[in-house]
């Protein structure tokens, strides 16, 4: 006797769930997964970085949002909910969900041991098929490195890496420059914090 097939929900499902979960949830070919809960490290990065962007991005026609902005990569139908998403112009949006944004600018992960690879591998291959996003930038929680890939002219990316608290993070497509020791801020490495 043979298992039934599972079956896959649509999009319009998924979206329905959504709306009445108490936690986030990615979806991809039908299945749904609950996205990971940060953990300190990751919060202060990212609250950190959420900070000091918003600030430099006033009176810019760029705005930012952290990890509540549901983003569809709509070549490929995953929803997802990237840590911090930038937004140049105009906010472009799912016509099945108005509040799932299709046209950032700037998506930005912060790493975790357990999300690395997905963050790196399959989601930045997914992530680079939104026509509109110019940059990915993945931010280590273990030290003080940043990777920023930068979609070139003829649809290449270039990567750019940021290491040490004495780097300098610096943005193409917003006017946005971060010193290292400020997004670090209070984050401990081998028990020693950076200060900024």
């Amino acid at each position: 006797m043979s298992a039934l097939p599972k079956r896959r929900l649509t999009a319009n499902e998924y979206l329905v769930i959504e709306r009445a979960a108490s936690f986030k949830s990615e979806f991809y070919q039908g299945e749904i997964t609950p996205t990971e809960r940060k953990n300190r490290l990751q919060l202060r990065i990212k609250e950190n970085l959420i900070g000091l962007m918003g600030m430099q991005l006033l009176g810019t026609e760029c705005s930012s949002t952290s990890s509540d902005q549901r983003v569809l990569v709509d070549a490929t139908g995953l929803y997802t909910y990237p840590d911090i998403v930038v937004t140049c112009g105009p906010g472009e949006y799912d016509p099945n969900d108005k509040d799932t944004l299709t046209n950032p600018t700037t998506i930005i992960e912060v790493l975790s041991p357990s999300t690395e690879g997905y963050n790196r591998g399959a989601k930045f291959r997914q992530y680079i098929q939104i026509p509109s996003l110019k940059e990915y930038v993945v931010v280590a929680q273990a030290e003080p490195a940043i990777e920023r890939y930068t979609r070139q002219a003829d649809g290449s990316w270039n990567i750019t890496s940021f290491v040490g608290p004495d780097a300098e993070l610096v943005f193409e497509s917003i006017p946005v420059r971060i010193p290292l020791a400020s997004i670090y801020r209070g984050v401990e490495f081998a028990g020693a914090a950076v200060a900024g």
